[in-house]
Order: structure tokens, then sequence, then C-alpha cells
């Protein structure tokens, strides 16, 4: 038998945030692909769409009307999948159980304009939306324990509007993911000492084969573990329980990666880049500062579906959905495909890079 390869053999990963594994196969990536591999047409959107119900000085369809904001707006969702006043659910039976779920949701725009997604704003206007979701944090987490910070890009991602925008869920729960990264996080630190996520974020700005960006106080990588083929994981350098801990420093610099990372993956196909992406922090406790969060380390995430081109995207189904997540591009490869992209965006002055393929 030959010595093991990580890029010609077939291997599992760990995740530890989660603790579940990924199937890589890498060498499924050097099959021959038949199918197209195109652009698609540009997306060319005015500053200002009368017909928009996100943009300034417009009605929503609820006959709300949107005041002539100039910076990121937060209102509340239209069509909220919480509710601040519902009744307690109740459940008798342990096969058929219930529980309470109150909360609210709000849409932040990150900008006036209908025209730019977030790698085409300033960093000065990237900032202001940092800003306003440490904000939102701290007012929201004086209620709530979990405050779920998102962007849907993209039509594929189901985002039901193109003006930039994100949403923020406060939840009366800790959901799902957040509590199986709760879970995880605590056990790294009672059985190693460490924080899971500062000690991952050292070893891979010191390794380097994984990292797209980094600066002085940020590093975004594909995480060794990474199901997506171009996924990304953004975490600070330094040890942060939650977005509002910030330093001026830090939202300085979280602005620069922020549009460094999504500038690189609009140039990656030329193509207004889809993904979803959100945050993770600490629980907030309603205010309480007795709890002991230290296990938990500031991060976000980004799972982008597209995978050969700007029209053809990887697909959840059949073994993934019944067995086990599986990838063919490893995660090494795929951050070396994004880290070698230009940080100028393929847009600006016209100029389109050469593509990656």
């Amino acid at each position: 038998m030959s010595q093991f390869n990580p890029v010609d053999h077939p291997h599992r990963r760990f995740n530890p945030l989660v603790g579940d594994w990924v199937l890589v196969s890498p060498h499924r990536a050097k099959r021959p692909w038949q199918g197209q591999v195109e652009k698609t047409a540009p997306d060319v959107r005015p500053v200002h769409d009368p017909e928009c119900f996100l943009c300034p000085g417009n009605d929503r369809i609820t006959g709300d009307h949107n005041p002539d904001y100039t910076d990121p707006y937060v209102f509340p969702n239209d069509f909220p999948a919480l509710l601040t006043d519902t009744p307690d659910a109740t459940s008798d039976s342990d096969l058929f159980r219930s529980s309470p779920a109150r909360g609210e949701a709000r849409v932040i725009c990150f900008s006036p304009d209908h025209s730019k997604t977030l790698p085409q704003l300033s960093e000065q206007d990237i900032r202001k939306v940092v800003d306003t979701w440490a904000d939102q944090v701290v007012e929201l987490g004086q209620t709530y324990p979990w405050v779920q910070l998102f962007e849907n890009k993209g039509a594929v991602m189901g985002c039901s509007n193109p003006h930039p925008h994100g949403q923020i869920w406060a939840s009366s729960f800790l959901p799902n993911e957040a509590r199986k990264e709760d879970d995880n996080q605590r056990q790294w630190q009672d059985d190693k000492g460490v924080n899971l996520l500062v000690e991952y974020a050292l070893k891979e700005s010191e390794s380097g084969e994984r990292t797209v960006v980094e600066n002085d106080h940020w590093i975004a990588v594909v995480p060794y573990w990474a199901a997506w083929p171009f996924e990304t994981l953004l975490l600070p350098k330094r040890h942060v329980l939650r977005m509002p801990d910030l330093t001026e420093v830090e939202r300085d610099a979280l602005a620069d990666i922020l549009k460094k990372l999504t500038t690189k993956y609009d140039n990656l196909f030329q193509t207004s880049f889809p993904y979803s992406m959100g945050w993770h922090g600490a629980p907030c406790h309603q205010g309480d500062a007795s709890s002991d969060d230290n296990h938990w380390q500031l991060h976000a995430h980004f799972y982008p579906p597209l995978l050969r081109s700007a029209t053809v995207r990887k697909f959840m189904v059949g073994f993934e959905m019944l067995a086990e997540t599986q990838r063919d591009l490893t995660a090494e490869q795929a951050a070396a495909r994004l880290r070698e992209l230009p940080e100028k965006h393929y847009l600006e002055n016209g100029h389109e890079p050469e593509s990656s393929l």
C-alpha cells in the first residue's frame, strides 16, 4: 500500500468546533469536468431603485416609509420568524417535545447605495456596518441570550432583495449551532486548558497554508475541516468574546479584512459571489457579567456554494444529507486559489483579472 498523501487519498477531517467529521475526496477533483464554465452577466444596478423596498425614501411592502438614511439603517423585519409575545409552548411527551421560542428579527441595510455590495463599499463605510452590528448585540443582548448577525448574499442563497443588507435575529434560546459550539469550546478548554479558536488562529497564522488574508488583528482561513468548497473562517487574533468587545483599532482592521476577503470572493469567478455569512460570539446572558464564557471566541463563518464557476455550485445532497459532509477540493487547495487573487475588485476601472481556472 502506498504512503498516505492528503492531496491524493480520501480521508476524514474532524471539526472540533461542532464535533462532526468531513469526508475529503481529493482524487475526485482530478476527474474531467464536462459542464459549462462561464461568467454571469454583469450585475449592473442603479444607486437608487425607486421600486426597491429597502432604498432610502421608499415605501416598504407594509406601507412603512424608509427615511432618507445615509448610514446603515436598521428596522424591524416586516415578516419576522420570531415574535416577542408568543405564548409558552407546552408538551407532555418525550417523543413530541416543544419549547417556547420568542425573539425579534431586524434588517440592516448596509448602505443607502443600492448598487454596492460589501466588497464595493469603502473601508469607512464597512466600519459603520461593524459598529452597527456591535450596537445591535449590546441592545438586543439586554433581553435575549443569542443575537445572530448574518447576511445571505445572492438569490441562490435565498436573498429576496438585491439591496445590500443583512439580518439580525435575537432569540430567547440558544440555537443548535450555537449550542454545539458552546459545548465543544467549553469541553476543549476544560480538557486542554487553552481556548480552542485562539489556539487555532495562532497555528493557522504560523502555518499560512490555509490563510486567505491576514492583518495585524485578524486572520481569514479556509478551515482545515471546511465543508463548502471556498468556506472561510474569520478570527480575531486576540481573545475576544463578543463584537462589542472589539477595540477601535480592531474594528478598523475588521473593516479592512472584510473588504479584502469579500473582494477575493468576487474576483474568484468574476461575479458577485453568493454566500451565507454570520457571526458567532459568546451568549449575552441579558447583561449578567458574572457568567463564565472564557471558552468562547468571536468568529464569523462564510459559507459560499460556488464550486467551479459563477454558475456551477455544490449541492449538499445524497451521502452528505444522509451520512456525512463530503468535499473534493482540499482546504489547502481552496485557500491557495483565493490567496493568489488580487485585493482590487475586478470591476474597478473596468479591469477584469484573468480567471483563476
